[in-house]
């Protein structure tokens, strides 16, 4: 299964580490640095204008800041049970 991301950018589902909500990890120093280092290495995919970035989605190969809501990616990637736990999650985007 795909996940659209925004744009013209379609990525496999399996391919997914992490979908980060940009303002909550505002909220901690340690993901801020996270992202900056991110940034800074120019390893980031901008698939929306600067500013209106609501995501970062780490996938196994590329990072992207997409424009569309971790809610709404999670939403269309049927990845919306909260009660996963991270290996649940890792085996749940595996299958």
């Amino acid at each position: 299964m795909y996940i659209h991301l925004g744009g013209d950018v379609l990525i496999k589902k399996n391919k997914i580490v992490a979908i980060i909500d940009l303002e909550t990890a505002a909220e901690s120093k340690i993901n801020q640095k996270f992202i900056n280092s991110i940034k800074s290495n120019k390893e980031i995919i901008y698939i929306s204008k600067n500013g209106k970035e609501k995501t970062l989605i780490i996938t196994v190969q590329k990072h992207y800041l997409s424009p569309i809501s971790a809610t709404t990616l999670f939403k269309r990637g049927d990845l919306c049970d909260t009660t996963l736990g991270a290996y649940d999650v890792i085996q749940h985007l595996s299958t």
